[in-house]
């Protein structure tokens, strides 16, 4: 898969806090690229940089496939802050006053409105939205111009789980539509129910990046239990097929790269433990999140 994105070596600063460390990664070309961290982490700041709305202290970032940066910001639409519309006025009208602002995508209104499933509701009034429809208004607004990249900041915050469910199914919309998403969130269940790549930052540092299978999937666990836990443990543990333990309500294991789960419980019955439950786990973005930022 191609890049649309290469950023190298990015660095920005506010006096003495340093927002950003020397960030580098890719976004390939078709992605949604999440871009994962606590609050404080250098997400916002980072995409605004992308977006020449702050300037990078040093570093550089190229939109690959554009032969200028001017060409490259017209193809990108971005939502950066809270959708700011008028309340009194209809959602059609709200568009149109936005393509005027932005001098592109005027007849592009109704087609957008169609694509935020928000067609039906063109001539009502701002005011009488949900949450979740005035942030897909207003990702209809960031649509105007058929960009080929959408750069959006906490797109599901403050939303509740319906309103967060409809932006996730939109993104996911989008992006078949052959649209790059960038995405910058705290959520770690939205990202990994709806990101293909992902780049972990905390405090300004890149923790890690690439597709969310290889960052979060990079190890397998086995949950095992039986009658007696403690036995269990007693006799899984200095096991030579195990290459760790753990012990909570279940107990896990990582298991060594030559040996199985049938191996495991061949293991088990010659030590006179019957298992009640075996299962073979693969680690989740949120606690490979929560091992690198804890």
């Amino acid at each position: 898969m191609s890049s649309i994105l290469s950023i190298e070596n990015i660095k920005k600063s506010y006096h003495v806090v340093q927002a950003l460390k020397g960030v580098s990664f890719e976004v390939p070309k078709g992605s949604v690229f999440g871009v994962l961290g606590p609050n404080g982490s250098g997400k916002t700041t980072l995409l605004g940089i992308l977006l020449d709305v702050l300037k990078a202290d040093s570093g550089q970032f190229e939109w690959i496939g554009y032969p200028n940066d001017f060409t490259a910001r017209k193809n990108i639409g971005s939502l950066l802050e809270t959708p700011n519309f008028y309340h009194y006025m209809t959602a059609k009208d709200n568009l149109i006053l936005t393509a005027h602002i932005k001098e592109r995508g005027l007849e592009d209104v109704d087609r957008v409105l169609q694509q935020v499933n928000l067609y039906e509701r063109r001539d009502s009034k701002f005011s009488t939205f949900s949450l979740g429809m005035k942030q897909r208004l207003a990702i209809a607004g960031a649509l105007l111009g058929k960009p080929d990249i959408l750069v959006l900041d906490e797109p599901t915050n403050g939303l509740d789980p319906v309103g967060i469910s409809e932006i996730r199914d939109l993104i996911r919309s989008l992006n078949q539509e052959g649209i790059t998403v960038i995405m910058a969130s705290h959520l770690l269940d939205e990202v990994e129910k709806v990101c293909t790549h992902v780049a972990i930052l905390k405090q300004g540092v890149l923790l890690s990046s690439g597709p969310v299978s290889h960052v979060s999937n990079d190890e397998e666990w086995i949950e095992l239990s039986a009658s007696n836990k403690q036995t269990l443990a007693n006799a899984l543990t200095n096991n030579p097929l195990v290459k760790s333990i753990r012990v909570e309500e279940l107990i896990h294991i990582v298991l060594q790269p030559n040996a199985s789960i049938e191996g495991i419980n061949t293991y088990c019955m010659q030590q006179g433990i019957v298992l009640n439950h075996i299962q073979k786990r693969k680690r989740s973005l949120e606690s490979k999140f929560m091992e690198m930022t804890k």
